[in-house]
């Protein structure tokens, strides 16, 4: 670590900054002085579609090579932004309490999905939302967008596009809930696994952080949702699906309890394998790959394969 201050890498968009400053600001209640390093991604520079580019993958390799390469001492991530293979020399140091984990519709004039007329138009960079739209909303076009929050809810407002579909912790994080129309509560509509956690990273290299920081990384993870995350990612891998595959997952966490609910959906929202599986909290990896396999035996990798 540098000094006696903890060097925070992040994205430059606002969404990044403002989680990273929520992070710092848990670390200060433990008199951790902190500053935020911004790092540019392909993510952040290209105007290319996701999918061209390598998916949401692309945001997190140059704030780990600045990880790796010493420039900071600790990265924050979008946790649902992750690939699921393991990174050579980095921890999952803490998974914080993770915010709400749905995804939100921001429409002109407050309506709701069913309210919006047919041929309205809703925008979205996520196969997995246009595809649940497409299913709950055939009538309806989606249209392929990119950019950050502020540009998507300008898209709105300006009167480019009807609605926009947001997840909803990111507009909570920037202070922008009166942008919401509707919540979709997880009801045929389920989230991107991980959706609403964030990722802390460090080096894997023992005594790199103070006993100070250590600590209080470790009081800031929060065991429910770590393991919630656990279970919904690797269904993701065992379904060998990117970050940006129509799948939805949500694991909930109840006393010992975890129950996963996930789905694979067709892009153009003709048919849906979805399922559901319990186990125990500390089994949270063996439910999510139980459960894929589940989808896998029923069908699934066909609709994985069409999306593709």
């Amino acid at each position: 670590m540098s000094g006696e201050v903890l060097r925070i890498g992040t994205r430059g968009s606002a969404l990044a900054r403002s989680q990273s400053s929520q992070v710092a600001a848990e670390l200060a209640r433990f008199g951790i002085r902190s500053e935020l390093v911004l790092i540019r991604t392909e993510g952040d520079v290209s105007t290319a579609p996701l999918a061209t580019i390598g998916g949401t993958g692309v945001f997190v390799t140059a704030v780990r090579t600045a990880l790796l390469a010493g420039d900071v001492d600790l990265i924050v991530h979008s946790y649902k932004d992750l690939p699921t293979a393991a990174a050579p020399g980095i921890r999952l140091a803490a998974v914080p309490l993770r915010a709400a984990p749905f995804d939100a519709l921001c429409a002109r004039d407050q309506l709701t999905l069913a309210e919006l007329p047919a041929g309205a138009t809703v925008g979205t960079g996520s196969p997995r939302r246009l595809a649940q739209l497409r299913r709950r909303r055939p009538d309806v076009a989606v249209t392929a967008i990119r950019g950050n929050v502020d540009t998507r809810l300008t898209m709105v407002t300006d009167g480019s596009l009807d609605a926009v579909v947001l997840a909803q912790a990111g507009l909570g994080r920037l202070g922008y809930q009166h942008h919401i129309s509707e919540v979709f509560g997880g009801d045929g509509f389920l989230p991107a696994p991980a959706q609403g956690a964030l990722a802390l990273e460090t080096r894997d290299t023992t005594g790199d952080l103070s006993a100070t920081v250590e600590h209080a990384l470790t009081a800031i993870d929060h065991q429910d949702t770590r393991a919630a995350a656990a279970a919904e990612r690797t269904l993701l891998a065992v379904l060998e699906a990117g970050c940006s595959a129509p799948v939805g997952a949500l694991a909930t966490v109840d006393a010992d309890t975890l129950t996963l609910s996930a789905a694979v959906i067709a892009v153009d929202g003709s048919d849906e394998i979805a399922g559901t599986r319990s186990g125990f909290v500390l089994d949270a990896a063996e439910v999510g790959s139980l459960l894929a396999q589940d989808l896998l035996n029923r069908g699934a990798a066909r609709l994985l394969a069409s999306a593709r």
